[in-house]
């Protein structure tokens, strides 16, 4: 596979002193040191400090900060190929690292739709010549996510794809899914889908209850999200297929999701950072910038999700970063587009939750970390002797306000505008390599 991350023998070593070391795949969290060299870990603990630093090292202080694994964004929408308007490989990336991303599944719903080996590779080719941290495509589950014809999962496989996904488009028709997981089990393929019934979602732009009955908008049920993530639930275990539900919003979903993996099914689920931080009320005056899909639910619902996080049964945090320019976002509700900038910004937001008590600190970061690295069997993830160098160091405590204006994501549609937030980033390090640092 492309890579621009590949080991490099004569890097220079880094050695990061006085740090929180957090293992979020172990559960570890102690103090020491970390030795990078030739792009792996090769040794941390207590015993990592200056006095057997290697020859040529250069030497950081990180005063306290927590340094842990890269976190891995399952969902991101890079804009390349079709549309570099609304983002680029380069600005995701840049971004990203910012946020303490080094690992980017992106999305295959661009133009042409990543449902062609030739498409793979541009991305894979693109990533490698402008990307700042790791870029995995996924490709589509059906040609052009039409939901009609199944792509060519092993030839797309073989190009480099990592996931199949239609995006944001769910598979309507029953037996196209189920062959659709029967044909990825062969290949040992995850499927990523997003569970929403399109004919009952209708028209609905927000969640329906009480609030979209007061401000006027149409409303998306609950329902519309279950009834697809039960028929997948069933499909993957009547063929044995790999399957993760991408965002999951709703309580019934839980429990569906519980009853699944309770009875031993390969399934797993994610949800957004913006579903467990936000709720309906924070669209408040019609911000459109708020407007997502699946739509921001109720408290009680986003209390639901901050539960089963805690509990272990949602498995990933994603971003679903969804850059939309100025043409498509200030509209009114109803005609605005759906969708979020969130790469910079998933960590820092997630962290109202450890603040909060209402989850632990590396429950969070192995949503963000070793979870998606299992699900996508990937060797990042980890901060082990070993393990690749994608590391980054934060301050979970340090406060910023979220200046739209100086994020890096080509478009400025982020539901944090003129937020407090904390945890800031001042490294993100990859194979290795520093991509992203604070000056001091």
């Amino acid at each position: 596979m492309l890579s621009r991350f590949a080991p490099k023998t004569d890097a220079q070593p880094l050695v990061l002193l006085n740090a929180r070391l957090i293992d979020p795949a172990t559960e570890t969290d102690i103090r020491g040191g970390l030795l990078i060299r030739a792009g792996v870990i090769a040794d941390l603990g207590p015993g990592v400090t200056v006095d057997n630093a290697p020859n040529r090292a250069r030497i950081i202080d990180c005063r306290g900060d927590v340094v842990c694994p890269g976190l891995i964004d399952m969902q991101a929408f890079v804009g390349e190929p079709g549309a570099e308007h609304r983002e680029t490989i380069a600005t995701a990336t840049a971004a990203a690292a910012a946020g303490g991303v080094t690992t980017i599944l992106a999305t295959p719903a661009t133009s042409p739709v990543v449902d062609d080996p030739a498409v793979v590779d541009f991305v894979l080719r693109r990533a490698r010549d402008t990307g700042k941290v790791r870029v995995l495509p996924m490709a589509a589950l059906t040609k052009g996510c039409e939901g009609r014809e199944i792509a060519e999962l092993g030839l797309l496989g073989q190009a480099g794809a990592v996931a199949f996904s239609d995006g944001a488009h769910a598979v309507a028709n029953a037996l196209v899914m189920r062959r659709a997981l029967s044909y990825a089990r062969d290949f040992d393929a995850l499927v990523v889908h997003f569970p929403q019934d399109r004919d009952l979602a209708g028209e609905g732009v927000m969640n329906e209850g009480e609030t979209s009955l007061r401000l006027g908008l149409a409303g998306v049920p609950a329902e519309a999200e279950t009834i697809v993530l039960d028929r997948d639930l069933r499909l993957a275990a009547l063929t044995g297929g790999r399957y993760h539900a991408s965002i999951i919003a709703a309580p019934l979903s839980l429990e569906a999701i519980s009853e699944a993996k309770v009875s031993g099914h390969d399934v797993t689920c994610g949800t957004s950072i913006n579903h467990l931080t936000l709720n309906e009320n924070d669209i408040g005056d019609y911000r459109t910038f708020l407007k997502l899909r699946p739509p921001l639910r109720s408290e009680p619902d986003r209390r639901a999700l901050v539960h089963a996080l805690a509990e272990g049964l949602v498995d990933v945090i994603v971003s679903d970063h969804d850059p939309q320019d100025v043409e498509t976002k200030r509209l009114p509700f109803g005609a605005a587009e759906f969708g979020a900038i969130g790469l910079e910004t998933m960590l820092a937001a997630g962290l109202r939750l450890v603040h909060s008590g209402d989850v632990p600190l590396t429950r969070l970061l192995a949503a963000m970390t070793c979870n998606p690295a299992k699900i996508l069997k990937l060797e990042q993830g980890r901060l082990q002797k070993g393990a690749p160098a994608d590391v980054i160091r934060f301050d979970p405590d340090e406060p910023f306000v979220v200046d739209p204006l100086k994020l890096r994501s080509r478009c400025r549609n982020t539901p944090f505008a003129g937020a407090l937030l904390q945890g800031v980033v001042k490294m993100t390090i990859v194979g290795g390599e520093i991509v992203w640092e604070v000056a001091a």
